[in-house]
């Protein structure tokens, strides 16, 4: 004898699967929350970049609270963290610097 022959049978069924399986899904966790340090594109026209006084390369091998200290009133941002890429714009700005971060130190400098 067929056990879903029974149209409530199987409707029953049908339901508890449909459940069992939508229970099972894996819901896609929340995007981490950019955080507010990695972009500031906007200088201070108040502020003289300081970081212009000396070339690129002197960022390199800082910290980053010292690179940032160095770069306020500069258009900056960071490019990558701890292997993590961050997106970016495609215009090319001469005067903004995208830095690249490791274990908090810049490793490298991108002008552009």
């Amino acid at each position: 004898m067929d056990r879903f022959r029974c149209p409530r049978l199987r409707l029953a069924c049908t339901t508890a699967f449909m459940l069992l399986l939508c229970a099972c899904t894996a819901t896609p966790a929340p995007a981490p929350a950019t955080p507010p340090s990695l972009v500031h594109d906007a200088p201070d026209p108040t502020k003289v970049c300081q970081a212009d006084q000396a070339p690129d390369a002197t960022l390199v091998g800082r910290t980053e609270a010292d690179a940032l200290a160095m770069l306020k009133g500069c258009p900056w941002r960071i490019g990558e963290r701890d292997g993590q890429q961050f997106p970016g714009t495609m215009d090319f700005d001469p005067t903004r610097r995208t830095l690249g971060i490791a274990a908090g130190k810049v490793t490298w400098v991108r002008r552009g």
